[in-house]
């Protein structure tokens, strides 16, 4: 049982040798191979995503945890490790869209397989299809880690190590290729990411013969152990031994991103001279045959009184099929078309792609057009919103200037209230005296 939790999902190597995938009767070679093979594609779509390294490092990671748990023969290695780039780009904080992962994935292939290079309709049958399997995909990603998807890579401990063991300079970006270079393996799965980094750095160092400390012991004081170095060790030599990986169909699912043929494959649908110099007499003497019978290089298979059939062998070894009337005779064959009536015939394909570009560029006219017009709408309405903002204010000012206090009074109200309080003044004046 595989316990997952925040930094803790290890496994032993005898969980890894009864994994899923050896359940399903695939050996140990060919499930290298395809783990290999997936992160190779993790890291190329990666950096034609402009990816940092850390989304493709999250990615190699969440690739190898999900095919502890399940097997190649269940799920298509193209198609998780596309979900794994997408999940990662996610989880880094560097999101993608589907259609762009899937886009990128569709070229790999067709360069990969030589295939006809094509680019993916994302208004066909084939993108809705893919797209839903990227989304399933991911799901069974989320679901087997119990959405607990916390990684943590080697890398940012190398920087610290390096400057400890104070190296030379040129040791850290080996030890960076080699870190990258070891997640293309099951070591994320087997030790923590001390234990890496220190392995990591004592290759680097045997490669530059750079000694480092022994006494005492260097590892120690990074918490790590001398097998698991020398196993990290190990496998990278073991890596570095082996052949570029290609891709193995063992998969029960179809989940191929490519649409187009492959561009040698072109088939030859023409008709030897032989067929067409057949006489009527030989087809009626095989006609009276009981068994087969070939006729200068064609084989007639007799299916029934009224009609037989003939198959030839093209130079390719591709057989096509004639059929031969109940009389005898072979159908008239096809005339062949003239150099002028092939160029009239090119020249109306290349008319008809003409109005086809023609009215795709005047559809698309037409969406500018509206796209405009929506916009100049828009500004419309924004500009007599602001209007009736600005007279509102203007309204509320002028109502403000109009409106007056009811207390002030006029200046002859004043006069005369000044005029009667001091003529009361006098005459009480003149009442007290008398």
């Amino acid at each position: 049982m595989i316990y997952t939790a925040i930094d803790t999902f290890y496994l032993t190597n005898q969980q890894l040798e009864d994994s899923p995938s050896r359940k399903d009767d695939i050996d140990v070679a060919t499930e290298t191979t395809l783990r290999i093979y997936g992160c190779d594609l993790i890291q190329e779509s990666g950096i034609l995503l402009k990816l940092p390294q850390a989304v493709m490092a999250t990615g190699q990671v969440l690739f190898h945890r999900f095919y502890c748990k399940k097997s190649f023969k269940k799920f298509n290695v193209k198609m998780v490790a596309a979900s794994c780039v997408w999940l990662a780009s996610k989880l880094e904080e560097c999101p993608r869209k589907a259609r762009q992962v899937l886009i990128v994935f569709h070229r790999m292939e067709c360069r990969r397989e030589n295939l006809l290079l094509e680019h993916l309709d994302t208004s066909s049958k084939k993108y809705g299809d893919l797209k839903t399997n990227l989304i399933r995909t991911e799901r069974h990603l989320l679901k087997e880690m119990g959405f607990i998807c916390h990684v943590e890579h080697p890398h940012k401990f190398i920087s610290n190590y390096l400057a400890t063991l104070e190296t030379p300079p040129e040791l850290s970006q080996e030890a960076w290729n080699l870190a990258n270079d070891c997640l293309r393996t099951t070591l994320c799965v087997r030790f923590k990411s001390e234990v890496v980094a220190c392995g990591v750095v004592c290759a680097a160092a045997r490669r530059f013969q750079v000694p480092l400390p022994e006494n005492p012991s260097w590892w120690k004081a990074f918490d790590a152990d001398k097998s698991g170095i020398d196993e990290v060790c190990r496998v990278l030599a073991h890596l570095y031994s082996l052949p570029k990986a290609e891709f193995i169909p063992v998969c029960k699912e179809d989940s191929s991103f490519a649409t187009s043929a492959r561009s040698s494959d072109v088939p030859n649908t023409s008709i030897s001279k032989d067929n067409l110099l057949i006489g009527n007499g030989a087809n009626d003497k095989g006609a009276s045959d009981a068994g087969n019978q070939v006729v200068g290089k064609e084989e007639v298979v007799e299916t029934d009184p009224g009609k037989l059939k003939a198959s030839e062998k093209n130079d390719d070894g591709s057989s096509s099929r004639i059929t031969i009337n109940a009389g005898g005779s072979l159908p008239e064959p096809e005339p062949k078309l003239t150099t002028s009536e092939k160029k009239s015939e090119s020249g109306e394909r290349v008319r008809d792609k003409e109005k086809d570009k023609e009215r795709e560029r005047e559809r698309e006219r037409e969406r500018d057009r509206s796209r405009k017009r929506v916009r100049e709408d828009s500004e419309r309405d924004r500009d007599k919103a602001k209007e009736r903002d600005h007279r509102s204010k203007d309204r509320e000012k002028d109502y403000g200037r109009m409106e007056k206090p009811k207390h002030h009074h006029s200046s002859r109200e004043r006069d005369y209230s000044s005029s009667y309080s001091s003529r009361e003044k006098d005459r009480r004046r003149h009442h007290s005296y008398a």
